[in-house]
């Protein structure tokens, strides 16, 4: 049978369970506005009854208090972390895109359309007085407007492009920062909890990071309990947490993290001819890498991987989007020099656009991949056709070189339209528009019957202060035509700036200087010639900022979806996880109830007690 002061360890009990229980419910209400508290309730369980061998069988032994849990649903978590990934890729987009769009607005005085229609005012007058130096002056004046503009986006646009390159960089640092924390915590939380305890507001402040982690880029976290190796059906009481990004590429396993570190590409790694130097390929690195050590040997992270998510997939679409356009064909041959070393690749394209050099988006020199192995590259040739040939470098080709028939790459397929998207679209209409300028200008003659001469062109980047000839622009020999002529370089020839005369106006030489039809021929061009996507030279800017608006309303219309469904998915977590303080009130007087009746069954007992002992004869 029990004992005499059987009841009175009951009632201790019970007031033990009711003072750990007010203490955990004075900790909730003081918590109740900390951001990421997870509300705090005592796990209590009827203590083991004793068998008293008598016609009852058992006596309860009162209550044990096992633990203070935090009241949180995995479910909810996986759920708003998730969306939280999608809200951080179409903010990005969102704000990056407004940004692209204001840049290709036009105010009305220094947008594309205004300059244009400028320019076109500008050649009705000279077509009214042809022969008069002033309105040809006029007229190049205009034009080099036009070209102006061109510089300008396309600075612009870099500007923008560095800038999101910036913010992927800082985004790898607060990934690598958020990896190192919560390591730390894990080891305070297993220190913690091997001793019999729960880590109830470290895991919160663990909870918090993986919450801010996930909207940097997408994240899946596992945790399971480590059990003793000799003996499996003991559990230590140490958890391992597994936490994977982009796809089941692991970031960390409980105190080991690995490090996304940002490596700046070399001017001859570009994989879209109008990116700026610089911009930065993302690499896994072991946690003691410091700069300066050797990245050869360091695994890839892809940043064409769909899965990345969060706010760096966001940055990385607006960064490096193409829409799908990029360089893409078979090998056909290969064959090396073991004079110089260099390897020419011949390789064959099926896509029309990579057969059209207005469209071209390959850079001079770069990298080009092929069966999984990366060669450098630092010249191209193309035919005309279909087939484009490469000269790979002695030291990219010193250990193998492409085998036949397989796929070789520059660059790879981002789905969006992004900053190489639009400086791809203002270099096909920049080389169209002057191919089609320059044959009308150099088949007619100027007012005093000279030969005409082409009007615009591009400055090299070797030198800013070289143009490219028109037979540079127009050789047959290397059917590159007007590749080499983007919205960077793009201007109006130099000799015709410093003497607008020099403008072909007429066709036939042997009018006088009134006659003006090759600038009637150049009118016509621009209002009824389909140049670029179907529409006229003027509607250029129609169709370009039509893609902007319709992908910042895409994006924008995203981001206030993802931003509901951030606050409704929060409020269902809150609802589990959150202190609400009219319930806390409510258990603090049920909890205050209960002390109270313990505190008088122990008073009831000494009273029992003190009679049993004290006034009882013997």
């Amino acid at each position: 049978m029990p004992s005499t002061f059987f009841g009175l360890n009951i009632a201790a009990s019970g007031l033990r369970a009711a003072n750990a229980a007010l203490n955990t419910t004075a900790n909730n209400i003081a918590n109740a506005n900390t951001d990421e508290y997870s509300r705090q309730k005592v796990d209590q369980r009827a203590s083991d009854a004793l068998r008293v061998f008598t016609t009852y069988g058992c006596a309860g032994a009162g209550v044990d208090t096992i633990a203070i849990e935090r009241v949180r649903d995995e479910f909810y978590d996986v759920k708003y972390r998730t969306n939280e990934s999608l809200l951080g890729r179409v903010s990005q987009r969102n704000y990056f895109n407004e940004l692209a769009e204001e840049y290709f607005k036009d105010d009305g005085t220094t947008g594309f359309s205004s300059l244009f229609s400028k320019m076109q005012s500008a050649l009705q007058d000279v077509m009214k007085a042809s022969g008069t130096t002033e309105s040809k002056a006029t007229f190049v004046s205009s034009l080099s407007q036009i070209t102006d503009y061109f510089n300008h986006m396309s600075e612009s646009l870099k500007q923008l492009q560095n800038d999101i390159n910036q913010e992927i960089k800082m985004d790898c640092d607060t990934i690598n920062s958020y990896a190192e924390q919560i390591c730390s915590l894990n080891k305070q939380i297993n220190i913690i909890e091997m001793q019999g305890s729960r880590a109830n507001e470290l895991r919160d402040q663990r909870d918090e990071l993986l919450d801010k982690l996930s909207k940097i880029v997408n994240i899946e976290v596992k945790e399971s309990k480590v059990v003793d190796a000799s003996n499996p059906e003991r559990e230590t009481g140490a958890t391992r947490l597994i936490v994977n990004i982009a796809g089941k590429q692991q970031l960390l396993d409980s105190y080991s993290y690995r490090k996304l570190v940002c490596i700046a590409r070399e001017a001859n790694e570009n994989v879209n001819q109008s990116d700026i130097v610089g911009l930065y390929d993302i690499k896994w690195a072991p946690t003691s890498f410091k700069d300066g050590d050797d990245t050869s040997k360091l695994d890839v992270f892809d940043l064409d991987n769909k899965l990345i998510g969060g706010e760096l997939q966001g940055l990385i679409d607006m960064r490096d989007g193409n829409n799908s356009f990029f360089f893409s064909g078979e090998v056909q041959n290969s064959v090396k020099d073991q004079k110089t070393g260099l390897t020419t690749v011949t390789i064959k394209v099926s896509d029309p656009d990579l057969m059209d050099m207005t469209k071209c988006t390959l850079p001079a020199a770069g990298k080009i991949e092929v069966a999984s192995k990366i060669y450098s590259y630092e010249d191209w040739q193309y035919d005309g056709g279909d087939t484009y040939t490469f000269i790979l470098t002695a030291e990219s080709t010193r250990s193998t070189t492409p085998p036949k028939y397989r796929t070789a790459t520059v660059g790879a397929d981002f789905s969006y339209q992004g900053i190489p998207y639009y400086m791809q679209q203002m270099n096909e209409w920049i080389r169209r528009f002057s191919d089609r300028v320059n044959d009308i200008m150099s088949k007619g003659y100027t007012a005093d019957s000279l030969e005409g001469r082409y009007i615009l062109t591009g400055t090299s980047d070797m030198d800013s202060n070289a143009q490219f000839s028109y037979p540079q622009l127009t050789s047959l020999s290397n059917n590159k035509g007007y590749y080499e002529v983007t919205a960077g370089n793009f201007t109006v020839t130099r000799e015709l700036r410093s003497n607008s005369d020099l403008l072909a106006t007429k066709q036939d030489v042997t009018e006088g200087e009134s006659e003006y039809r090759n600038i009637e021929t150049l009118n016509e061009f621009f209002n009824k010639e389909d140049i670029f996507r179907g529409a006229t030279s003027g509607e250029f800017l129609d169709k370009v900022l039509g893609d902007v608006a319709l992908n910042t309303s895409n994006s924008g219309t995203l981001e206030e979806t993802y931003t509901a469904l951030e606050k409704t998915i929060g409020n269902q977590r809150l609802s589990v996880m959150g202190v609400d303080e009219d319930e806390e009130a409510s258990a603090l007087v049920q909890y205050e109830h209960s002390y109270t009746l313990n505190s008088k069954m122990i008073n009831t007992l000494t009273e029992v007690y003190d009679r049993l002992i004290t006034q009882t004869g013997v």
